[in-house]
C-alpha cells in the first residue's frame, strides 16, 4: 500500500474543501472572475519568491516544462472560469453534481496512456465514489426542472468540461513528472501559465489586468489562493507518489470534507440522510480502493 500517496492525497482533499468553503465568503466581497484573477496570482508571487529555496540545486528537465506549461493553461484557470460559467447558467448543484465525474475521465486515461492497471476492486470502489459524490452533490428536482434544463443542453458542457480537464489533468502532470520529478516544479510553472490565463480574461472582461475588488474582498481571495495553491501542490506531490488511479479517486473524496467544515463554519446541515448516504458510499468506496 502507498501510505504517502494517501495521505497526501486526503490532505489535498482537505485543502480542495477548505479553499470551496472561504470561496463562500469570499465571493460575498468579490464577483467569482476577479476572485480568480486574485487569488491565482497571489498563489503564484508566493511560489516564485520561495522557489529559490524549494527548488535548491535542482537540474531543470527542458522536456518536461512544455508538458507543465500546457497544464498550467487548463489547470486551474480553465477549470475555475468554466465552473464559474456554469453556476451562472445551471446553479451550484447541477455544476458540483456533473463536475465530481472527474475521476472517471482521470482513471480511463491513465489506463489508456499510461498503462496503469485498473484491478476490479479498484474499478467497483471508483464507481461507488462517483455514486457517493453524486450523492452528497444532487438534490431532488420535479419534473418541471428537469424540463427546463433539458432546454440548456448546451450549459451542461460546461461542468462537463471542467470534469472533462480536472480528469485527464493529472495523467498529463504524472507524465511531465516522469521526466521531472519534481511537483514544485511543476506547480510552479503550471501556476505562471494560469495568471497568465486569468489575468488576460480580467483584462478582456473589465478592462484591467488587476482585479477590482474590495479590501475585505482581496483579503479573503488571497488567503483562498494559498489554501488552493497548496492543495494543487499536494495533488502534484501525490501523483508524484502513487498511480492517477488511486490519487484521483481519493482526491475525489473532498465533498466529504466540506461537509464538515460547512457545518463547522456555518452550523447548519441540510439533506442529513442523504447527505450521511452519501458519506458511507463514499467511505466504502475509498475501502475497495485501498484494498484494490
Amino acid at each position: 500500500m502507498n501510505t504517502a500517496a494517501i495521505v497526501i492525497s486526503f490532505a489535498a482533499a482537505f485543502h480542495f474543501a477548505l479553499g470551496q468553503v472561504l470561496t463562500q465568503f469570499g465571493l460575498r466581497h468579490v464577483s467569482p472572475l476577479s476572485g480568480a484573477a486574485i487569488s491565482i496570482p497571489t498563489f503564484t508571487l508566493v511560489f516564485i519568491c520561495a522557489s529559490p529555496i524549494l527548488r535548491r540545486n535542482e537540474t531543470i528537465v527542458s522536456s518536461a516544462v512544455p508538458i507543465f506549461m500546457a497544464v498550467g493553461l487548463a489547470f486551474p484557470a480553465v477549470v475555475t472560469l468554466l465552473t464559474f460559467a456554469s453556476n451562472r447558467a445551471l446553479g451550484p448543484v447541477v455544476t458540483s453534481s456533473l463536475g465530481n465525474l472527474s475521476p472517471l475521465f482521470a482513471v480511463t486515461l491513465a489506463v489508456v496512456l499510461l498503462h496503469e492497471p485498473l484491478r476490479p476492486l479498484q474499478f467497483a470502489g471508483l464507481v461507488v465514489v462517483v455514486a457517493g459524490v453524486l450523492a452528497i452533490s444532487v438534490q431532488r428536482y420535479g419534473a418541471r426542472d428537469w424540463r427546463t434544463l433539458a432546454h440548456q443542453n448546451w450549459a451542461l458542457l460546461l461542468p462537463l468540461g471542467a470534469a472533462a480537464l480536472r480528469g485527464l489533468v493529472p495523467p498529463v502532470i504524472k507524465l511531465g513528472l516522469d521526466l521531472w520529478p519534481s511537483p514544485i516544479a511543476a506547480g510552479l510553472v503550471g501556476y505562471i501559465m494560469s495568471t497568465v490565463t486569468v489575468v488576460t480574461v480580467e483584462k478582456i472582461r473589465n478592462g484591467s489586468f488587476i482585479a477590482k475588488a474590495s479590501r475585505t474582498g482581496r483579503l479573503w481571495f488571497m488567503g483562498i489562493g494559498l489554501c488552493n495553491g497548496l492543495a494543487t501542490m499536494l495533488l502534484y506531490a501525490a501523483l508524484g507518489a502513487g498511480p492517477v488511479s488511486l490519487v484521483v479517486p481519493l482526491i475525489a473524496t473532498f465533498p466529504l470534507f466540506t461537509v464538515v467544515l460547512s457545518v463547522i463554519a456555518f452550523g447548519r446541515l441540510e439533506n442529513g440522510f442523504r447527505l450521511a448516504g452519501g458519506t458511507v458510499l463514499t467511505v466504502a468506496g475509498v475501502v475497495l480502493i485501498l484494498i484494490g
